[in-house]
């Protein structure tokens, strides 16, 4: 049976989620992870791609990506900073073979209603997995950039963070209240699932107008929206 063809949209924030090979550590050291966000970023900007949010755990990587102009360059950027990892840990640890569970998985992004969800849910990540009690306590995610406690000239500011305020405090203030309010668990099984079965995670709108672009029938990603960015508790 031949595998499902993946959707891969222009201009449209996609999340990804790529896991080590049975579940196995792809970061075992602090070199691992540096190394990994150096050619994440280097690539994702000769690529003219954006880069909304990320989080690296011990074995698996959550990534919100906008391809630009060029769906293909989605593929390009995970092909060239998977790779790239491989070899290092193949090098470092005199081995071979894959270091990757297979090929990534990547689910489109409703902006208007899911996209923050999105982010809070990649960044929340840690927390789920009892690796630390709050998001800024962990180094390899997006959030402590998010919410400004470290620069990071080369992460994207999507246009649902930048709805959040007028000014770059502003923002930051609101976005570490919408995170610490947390995931309710039919949100969290929403983006889980679509990212898992390669769905889309939007409305029924967003699937009207995807499937009218690419010609053909989508499955959804499931029932329920988060709150839209102008009920987010301030």
């Amino acid at each position: 049976m031949p595998r499902k063809a993946r959707i891969v949209l222009a201009n449209c924030p996609h999340h990804i989620v790529q896991r080590g090979h049975n579940r196995s550590v792809v970061f075992a050291e602090d070199r691992d992870y540096l190394y990994y966000l150096k050619n994440l970023s280097e690539w994702k900007s000769r690529l003219g791609c954006k880069l909304y949010s990320y989080c690296l755990m011990t074995n698996h990587i959550h990534l919100v990506v906008d391809p630009g102009d060029n769906p293909a360059n989605l593929g390009l950027l995970m092909k060239r900073v998977t790779g790239r990892q491989t070899r290092l840990v193949n090098t470092l640890e005199r081995r071979s073979g894959s270091l990757w569970e297979g090929r990534y998985k990547s689910s489109p992004i409703e902006t208007d209603h899911y996209l923050l969800a999105c982010c809070r849910y990649v960044e929340l990540n840690p927390v789920r997995a009892r690796m630390v009690t709050s998001p800024e306590q962990y180094c390899w995610s997006s959030y402590r950039a998010r919410v400004g406690e470290i620069e990071n000239d080369w992460l994207d500011m999507d246009p649902s963070y930048l709805a959040l305020g007028n000014t770059d405090t502003e923002r930051q203030r609101r976005y570490r209240v919408f995170v610490s309010s947390g995931i309710q668990e039919s949100e969290l099984q929403l983006l889980r699932q679509a990212v898992q079965r390669g769905q889309l995670t939007g409305g029924d709108s967003f699937i009207s107008d995807v499937e009218a672009r690419i010609g053909r029938r989508v499955g959804a990603s499931g029932r329920g929206r988060p709150r839209k960015n102008k009920s987010v508790p301030f």
